[in-house]
Order: C-alpha cells, then sequence, then structure tokens
C-alpha cells in the first residue's frame, strides 16, 4: 500500500534495485516502523512507570526475546505456509498480502513489510499474554514493548536478505543464504527469518540448495492453476502468473 507522505509518496521499492543508504531511508520512513517504534517508547514508559522492581519486567524481556524466535518459525511454517487460509473467501485476501505476494515477487517492499492490521493484533496477543503471567502490568507493557523491538529487528533482517549487499555479519549472512534459498529453491524448508535454530531442531533445515530438491511451488505455495479453480479468491484478486514472473525479472524499479 502506498502511503501520501514522505519517500513513499507515490511510489514502490525493489529491494534488487536498491543500496543499503536506500533501504534505511524506506525502512524508517515506512509507517508500519514508526509505529513500532512509538509503541516501544509508550509502552516503555508504561511498564518503567507501573514497575514495583525492574525483576519481573526484565524477566519478561528474557522470556519474550526466547519464545520469539519459536513463535516466528510455528507462524511461518504452519500458518504463512499453510494452505488452509486460501481455501475461504475470508481469509483469502489475508493469506494473499501477508504471504502470497511477498513469494509471487520477494523484492517488492511495499508488500515486504507486515500489514499493521495483521502485525500487531499478533504481537499484542502474544506478548500482553506473556507479560501479564510474569509480571502483571509492567510486565505486559515490558513484553509488548521488547515484541515490537524484535519484530522491527525482524523486519530490517528480513529486508537485507531480499537486499543484493553481502553483510560483513556471520549471523546475517547466514540467515540472508538460507532464507534466499527458501524463496528461489524449497519453500518447504528454512523457516526461521532470524534464526536456524527451530528448523535445525524439528528437521527442515537445510544448508545447501543441492541438499534437497528443487519445488515447483517456491512462488505460488501450492495455489496452482488446479487449486485456483477449485478456490478461486486469490486468483480474483491477482494477477496472473507470467505477469508476477516479469515483475521477478523486471531489471528497474
Amino acid at each position: 500500500m502506498l502511503r501520501s507522505f514522505g519517500p513513499w509518496t507515490d511510489r514502490r521499492y525493489f529491494l534488487d534495485k536498491m543500496s543499503l543508504k536506500d533501504l534505511v531511508v524506506a525502512y524508517f520512513t515506512h509507517y508500519s516502523i514508526q509505529a513500532y517504534i512509538l509503541i516501544i517508547l509508550v509502552a516503555g514508559t508504561v511498564s518503567a512507570l507501573t514497575a514495583e522492581s525492574w525483576h519481573r519486567p526484565v524477566l519478561t524481556v528474557a522470556v519474550t526475546l526466547v519464545l520469539y524466535p519459536l513463535v516466528e518459525y510455528l507462524l511461518h511454517r504452519f500458518v504463512l505456509h499453510g494452505r488452509f487460509l486460501f481455501k475461504h473467501p475470508s481469509t483469502a485476501k489475508l493469506w494473499k498480502r501477508i504471504h502470497y505476494d511477498h513469494h509471487q515477487n520477494p523484492h517488492d517492499l511495499s508488500v515486504l513489510f507486515g500489514a499493521l492490521y495483521t502485525t500487531l493484533p499478533t504481537i499484542a496477543v502474544i506478548t500482553l499474554s506473556i507479560g501479564w503471567l510474569v509480571g502483571g502490568i509492567s510486565g505486559a507493557a515490558a513484553s509488548l514493548a521488547t515484541g515490537c523491538f524484535i519484530f522491527s529487528v525482524y523486519e530490517f533482517a528480513h529486508c537485507v536478505q531480499h537486499l543484493p549487499w553481502t553483510p560483513k555479519n556471520a549471523w546475517l549472512r547466514d540467515i540472508k543464504r538460507n532464507h534466499l534459498a527458501h524463496h528461489f529453491h524449497n519453500e518447504q524448508g528454512n523457516f526461521g527469518i532470524t534464526s536456524s535454530f527451530w528448523d535445525r531442531l524439528l528437521g527442515t533445515y537445510y544448508a545447501q540448495p543441492k541438499d534437497v530438491r528443487r519445488s515447483p511451488t517456491a512462488h505460488n505455495l501450492g495455489y496452482t492453476a488446479e487449486m485456483a479453480e477449485k478456490y478461486p479468491w486469490v486468483a480474483a484478486l491477482s494477477e496472473d502468473e507470467e505477469t508476477y514472473a516479469k515483475q521477478r525479472r523486471r531489471r528497474t524499479a
């Protein structure tokens, strides 16, 4: 979705044609990142003002940090790559926005950033529940701030993975290699965006494309022509596959 202010005015960004500097500008001027930063500041302040001691807020931050990679993995594998959302007219548009469009054209920054109406409720439900159980109001606020911070890091790391830039940091290089294989070789593995721990533990990690067969559904996530005939709602909202293929091959932003 295009916004009517700042660098996002009437334009779309394509990561394969951007520099790191371009990405930093686009990242910090995107409305979703600005919303997360605002929530971090407000929730952090609430946590500090309501905390009876520093122990429980710090504990909730630690618990949130530990649980995040698992939540990331489970949502990516079983929800975003699940085949149940496109089978219902009420959720087809949601699935198209939150993941199908990204796999169709991975370099399009406008669909790489999560939409706030999907990300914020998810972050809030998970973090507020964890925080409240561990540390009451202060813990809930601290966990919410932590969740928004982690997701902001996630969004930047995800952008870097599609940027034509080789990170010097070993962690960024590793997750970039894994994620590109997920997009362009086999989407049924390497689900972790910020960590490969759960992929390794649960058997969905592969270090090299040669280790697994090439998937014919890496771009369409199993929403084939046959599926589109049976469940037409995503197809009705989408351009045809050849149009998306041309966009993936486009050499100009």
